[in-house]
């Protein structure tokens, strides 16, 4: 569905996706439970027209609504269509920049997977991918969402030289790489990039463009978009205190292709786990370890040496970890088909590996 305020499609434009989530909640009491609310309640085309009038002059705006969703529920199938769309988008000549509005919830996955799938593109096409989205429903009182896509089509919009095509996001003023997101709070409005090396949109910072710069020289390649049916199978597993051996030993009998286990400390797992982590290799499943505390790198072989089908997760969390290892897995196995002797730990690096920007 499209929104197109009577323009052609071959009228330069921005391009705005809607994803729901909580900026296209809706609140049966607002104004006295504004936090108690229906997510993916409100089509894009009605966030757009509400911000239309005070949009940058000249700039024209289409619509699109890809799903509407409460993003706790988005799916592979999910990503797979949005990435396609963008791909499209950026593909497009009278698109000019685009903008994503999506629920905060997993808003973390969603930047990782269109950086590695779309961010080599974006930067070559030279537009910007800007996502943002909400922490209240579209009709409480101080509703944040309209600020927030203003934002992100104010930024979308500026001239190229202000900050290079890629993968961005919006939020509370500020905006950041969108591979740095990791919502981090249940309740503040700058929740999904509150921990992230951000810069104001409306003055960017140098020494964060800087950064921004270092990552995307250091992004070469695009890894392909699974599609339907493709994505492998990967779980997050926790270790904790009295984890017991029978959590992993369970899995071992199913079609489950990797493991990311959000360690404690430096990503370290419960001993009660080696033994069924040792099989679970041996049947050639993929493990990334990370940690649990939500915060600094986990770094290879430390604090034990990690056995050779195990690979640290570097900055990635979890959530982002078991998106980058499901993209991998993929990528090898396409390689492999083509012929190339390219392993998921070497596509996973490439993710992984990328500057942190401080």
């Amino acid at each position: 569905m499209s929104s197109k305020f009577s323009i052609s499609e071959n009228t330069p434009h921005l391009l705005v996706l809607g994803m729901g989530g909580t900026i296209a909640g809706l609140a049966p009491n607002p104004e006295e439970n504004p936090l108690q609310y229906q997510a993916g309640q409100v089509g894009v085309e009605v966030l757009v027209a509400h911000v239309q009038s005070v949009v940058p002059e000249g700039v024209k705006l289409v619509s699109r609504q890809v799903a509407n969703i409460n993003s706790r529920n988005l799916t592979d199938v999910h990503l797979t269509t949005l990435g396609l769309a963008v791909r499209e988008a950026l593909l497009d000549a009278a698109v000019k920049g685009i903008v994503i509005t999506h629920g905060t919830d997993t808003i973390e996955e969603t930047g990782l997977f269109l950086q590695a799938t779309c961010g080599k593109l974006a930067q070559t096409q030279g537009k910007r991918v800007i996502l943002t989205g909400a922490m209240l429903p579209s009709n409480a009182p101080g509703a944040d969402g309209p600020s927030n896509l203003l934002d992100a089509l104010r930024w979308a919009s500026t001239p190229i030289d202000n900050c290079p095509g890629g993968i961005y996001a919006v939020m509370d003023g500020r905006g950041c790489m969108a591979i740095d997101l990791a919502k981090r709070h249940a309740t503040a409005l700058n929740a999904p990039l509150q921990d992230a090396p951000s810069s104001s949109v409306g003055l960017i910072n140098p020494s964060w463009l800087s950064g921004v710069k270092a990552v995307q020289t250091a992004w070469n390649e695009d890894l392909p978009i699974p599609q339907e049916g493709e994505w492998p199978w990967v779980e997050i597993l926790t270790s904790h205190a009295g984890a017991r051996s029978e959590t992993i030993a369970q899995w071992l009998g199913t079609a489950v292709q990797g493991f990311v286990l959000a360690g404690s400390g430096h990503g370290g797992f419960h001993d009660a786990w080696v033994k069924p982590l040792d099989q679970a290799m041996a049947q050639g499943i993929a493990l990334v370890r990370t940690t649990r505390t939500g915060a600094g790198a986990t770094l290879r072989n430390i604090p034990d040496e990690d056995a050779p089908g195990c690979r640290a997760s570097g900055f990635l969390t979890a959530p982002r970890a078991r998106i980058a290892l499901q993209l991998a897995l993929n990528a090898a196995k396409q390689a492999n088909k083509a012929g190339k002797p390219l392993t998921w730990q070497d596509f996973f690096a490439r993710i992984a590996d990328l500057p942190e920007i401080r």
